[in-house]
């Protein structure tokens, strides 16, 4: 549950972050009669989204098997990828992302392009859904606990729209670049665990070799085990956590971690934690 929330967190308070941007410089303009163009290109991303997500859930949810385990390694990796891909992003286009879509809305309204509007949200969104909907793939697959996984995943998109909510409403309380820094370095680790998942899918169907099978075997710590409790199963799913992790396992995870974190916290360094907290219209996502 705790993965679902973060991921969906930051991939729902991405996409809140364009709309909330476009709308309030929609209201700037006076142009608040064009806000239901908005919402439909945003109802449009999110029924595309979902039935994109239903259509990947129920065709993974029917392998068996290796090659069930085997996608299910895929899926690992190529989430991971993406991940990185997504808080990297982020990090080089928050300088610029509020001039880009402010462009954007001009010349939609220049051109008198109802369309051109709905598309700006509606790519957006179906953006994020569709990488939501990998990465919750990746944090329910070889595991029992779905619901506790959406559950976590619709509590994180309510966050992530009352964020969205306060930015639109110009709040300075709203402290965006601590926000993606934090979610971040959280999101790494994520990643980092899926690089591992994978690595354990892998050698199970003898695809990658073996050396050490297990560094260490607490399975029997009952609060650690996470077959056995909420805590284990918290920290397997949101650090990638394992009571016996192969050699292997262990070398994918801190070969990802150590490189990409250090890359990332130099990139995002230089605000001090008494900044003043940036408003929208100041740094839209710095």
């Amino acid at each position: 549950m705790g993965s679902s929330f973060l991921l969906m967190l930051r991939e729902g308070l991405e996409a809140a972050l364009i709309v909330a941007i476009v709308l309030a410089y929609l209201r700037t303009l006076g142009r608040k009669e064009q806000f239901k163009t908005v919402w439909a290109g945003v109802a449009g991303g999110v029924l595309v989204a979902l039935v994109a997500g239903i259509a990947i859930f129920s065709a993974v949810g029917g392998l068996e098997g290796e090659t069930e385990e085997i996608v299910e390694g895929l899926i690992a990796f190529t989430a991971a990828g993406v991940l990185t891909w997504m808080i990297f992003w982020m990090a080089r286009q928050a300088r610029s992302i509020k001039g880009n879509l402010q462009s954007k809305v001009d010349a939609a309204l220049a051109a008198r392009s109802t369309t051109a509007l709905a598309l700006i949200a509606f790519i957006a969104i179906l953006r994020e859904g569709l990488e939501s909907a990998l990465f919750l793939l990746s944090a329910t697959v070889g595991t029992e606990s779905n619901a506790a996984v959406f559950a976590g995943g619709l509590v994180g998109l309510a966050a992530a729209a009352a964020i969205g909510y306060l930015v639109y409403l110009g709040s300075r309380r709203v402290n965006l670049r601590a926000f993606f820094r934090v979610t971040g370095i959280l999101v790494l680790l994520f990643a980092a665990g899926l690089l591992a998942k994978g690595i354990h899918e892998f050698q199970e169907v003898g695809l990658i070799p073996t050396a050490l099978e297990h560094v260490w075997d607490i399975s029997s710590v009952t609060w650690l085990n996470p077959d056995e409790s909420t805590f284990g199963d918290f920290l397997k799913g949101l650090f990638g956590w394992s009571p016996n992790p192969s050699i292997e396992m262990l070398i994918a995870y801190f070969a990802y971690l150590i490189p990409v974190g250090t890359i990332f916290l130099r990139r995002t360094r230089g605000v001090p934690a008494s900044v003043k907290p940036v408003t929208v219209e100041a740094r839209a996502a710095a």
